[in-house]
């Protein structure tokens, strides 16, 4: 079978950065003849690409590939990948554990996967590729054969950094995506500039710890604070070469590096959204120490507050570990009290895991899983109160909403199993605060990838329902009916699924 008539799919699990790998992935393999599967039963090659910070994000890779095995047996010609930080993680004794499995790619070998792939598939024995490119670091670009707006996503990823030096206790990413390497900002500014002329409104920075980059090209910082870097310089960078450029954001920064300069940046650049997600993981002075976060709440807190106060109606997200060893409930009503007072309008947080190779496995796993799962459910309830009592707030405001496309509410039926008749289409898009709204548009009006004013009418657990101004309809253009509407895949994945730190 010649590359051609190979077909691939892709399973992704884990953060946004795999998301992105993902789509480098797809690039890089029809860059080498291969063809995208519509589904996994289609395809000749399968490529999981994993994330390992969490163990049930392993355990489902197990589990979704051990379901081929019988598959396997039946077309020994098929292909199983494994890519990613599990990948990274466990090297080639995966092919000892996973007998079925045929090739192992880690984050930073993904341009040799055809390679890989063609040598298997003419007879070639199973294959292992996971070492850093830490003496010649290699950023996976987006490529940009075909500039039509189609091509690109409403909100693309964009990578300026891989690996972390945090060595936070309970990560597996410095073992799993290595040292901190960054991309050069020329590189980065040109590959903005592909996805703006490729129709992208909104630039997502992606790294570990992206508010680490540093660049020699760029002016020093002249501070003296060892958790200064230079990448609010890289945000007034972007901002300056891209004017055309509706919204920046970044994910996922590490507190320690939200200093006074990347707070100025928010209070200048128009173009940054009034979102920030940061990190916290406990409320507990103790815990944090533990978990060598190297701030404490107190810090945290008023970090926060600037950030609020240089943008005023910024919001903010989290993501936090309950459980984590020697966890009391007076630490974990430290955690609910910091939420309460930061008032995060959502938060991502997950039961404590023990991760091979992290310096936590030293400490005594002692929180039971009754109490990891009674705390969990307590916080979640707290969070939802929190966004439930923000959401309500803005009932009645004006707001603009970059429209990703269709929403995924459009076909869905009444509480009697009705049909829903609609005048218009009914799409989805987000405020610069990151909040959903779901509008109806008239149909003859072209609504992908625009700013849309609308006026907030309903509330709902986690998203808006607004109508279009009269302003807001006018400053539409027509739709092309040859022009099939968009659907929001590419954007509704964006924020977080998964922490990067």
């Amino acid at each position: 079978m010649s590359p051609v008539s190979a077909g691939f799919f892709v399973h992704t699990f884990g953060c946004q950065m795999n998301m992105h790998d993902s789509d480098r992935i797809r690039e890089t393999l029809v860059d080498a003849g291969f063809t995208e599967s519509k589904n996994e039963d289609e395809a000749a090659i399968i490529i999981f690409n994993t994330c390992s910070v969490r163990e049930k994000a392993e355990q489902k890779l197990r589990s979704e590939i051990g379901k081929l095995a019988p598959r396997k047996l039946r077309d020994p010609d098929l292909v199983l990948c494994v890519a990613g930080c599990v990948a990274q993680q466990e090297g080639e004794a995966l092919l000892k554990q996973i007998p079925h499995c045929d090739i192992i790619v880690g984050p930073d070998n993904i341009l040799e996967l055809p390679m890989l792939v063609t040598d298997h598939r003419a007879g070639g024995p199973r294959a292992a590729r996971a070492v850093f490119d830490v003496d010649a670091p290699r950023f996976l670009q987006a490529r940009f054969g075909d500039t039509s707006a189609e091509k690109a996503p409403v909100s693309a990823f964009v990578t300026t950094m891989k690996g972390c030096d945090e060595r936070c206790s309970f990560c597996i990413v410095p073992h799993t995506r290595g040292p901190e390497r960054y991309r050069p900002t020329s590189e980065i500014l040109e590959e903005i500039g592909g996805y703006v002329n490729a129709g992208a409104r909104e630039i997502v920075l992606l790294g570990q710890t992206v508010d680490s980059f540093r660049d020699p090209a760029l002016p020093e910082t002249g501070s003296e604070d060892p958790d200064e870097t230079q990448f609010p310089l890289l945000l007034r960078a972007i901002a300056e070469a891209h004017p055309k450029l509706a919204r920046l954001r970044y994910t996922s920064p590490h507190p320690r590096h939200t200093t006074p300069s990347l707070v100025r940046a928010h209070a200048e650049l128009d173009v940054l959204a009034k979102h920030v997600h940061l990190p916290v993981q406990s409320g507990s002075d103790r815990v944090l120490k533990r978990m060598i976060r190297r701030y404490t709440s107190a810090e945290y807190v008023r970090r926060a507050k600037a950030l609020q106060a240089a943008r005023p109606g910024l919001t903010m997200s989290t993501d936090i570990i309950v459980g984590f060893p020697g966890e009391t409930r007076e630490d974990f009503d430290a955690t609910l009290a910091l939420v309460r007072e930061v008032n995060f309008v959502s938060l991502f947080a997950f039961k404590y895991s023990e991760r091979p190779y992290t310096p936590s496995l030293k400490l005594k796993d002692d929180v039971t899983e009754v109490e990891k799962s009674e705390r969990l459910a307590e916080l979640f309830a707290l969070s939802g109160e929190l966004t439930q009592a923000h959401l309500k707030t803005l009932l009645g405001t004006t707001q603009t909403i970059l429209v990703e496309g269709r929403s995924k509410n459009a076909g869905r039926s009444d509480a009697n199993g009705n049909p829903i008749v609609r005048a218009g289409v009914l799409v989805q898009g987000r405020t610069e605060r990151n909040e959903i709204v779901h509008v109806e548009v008239p149909t003859n009006l072209a609504v992908d990838r625009e700013l849309l004013e609308v006026r907030v009418t309903k509330a709902y657990r986690h998203s808006l329902f607004g109508e279009a101004t009269e302003r807001g309809l006018r400053a539409l253009p027509m739709r092309d009916p040859n022009v099939p509407m968009a659907t929001n895949e590419k954007r509704s994945r964006r924020l977080p699924i998964a922490p990067v730190v």
